[in-house]
């Protein structure tokens, strides 16, 4: 215990998840981005392990005081806001804009190729 409570150790999952509120929306974007380049299992698994211990520890303070009995607000507000605001949508910005660029420079590539008749080559 660190400063004589038995709860200390709690802070061990919660500085995460207090992080993941500033610093989350940043990471989930670029786990975004990281799946739109690179599309298979390996992006994708870690888009879902990176947040899971923010997210399920931050659903555990929600839930955690049970002498509550109407709880549907605090967790809707929580889906709302935390699930979806801060990890979802970031990731889907962060897919969605690198796919639109990616096919908008596709097209650009194809369009420039027919006008000039060259095919790109490019050295390494």
């Amino acid at each position: 215990m660190m400063f004589g409570y038995s709860d200390d150790w709690w802070m061990v999952f919660l500085v995460p998840a207090v992080l993941w509120v500033p610093f989350g929306p940043f990471v989930m974007g670029g786990m975004g981005v990281w799946c739109a380049f690179r599309p298979g299992l390996r992006a994708r698994l870690w888009s879902v392990l990176m947040p899971l211990l923010p997210v399920t520890v931050g659903a555990i303070v929600v839930v955690m005081p049970l002498s509550q009995e109407n709880r549907t607000d605090d967790l809707i507000g929580y889906v709302l806001v935390y699930v979806l605001g801060i990890t979802v949508l970031p990731w889907l910005l962060g897919w969605g804009i690198t796919r639109v660029v990616r096919a908008v420079r596709a097209v650009r590539a194809r369009r420039r190729t027919e006008v000039t008749g060259v095919t790109g080559t490019r050295s390494r």
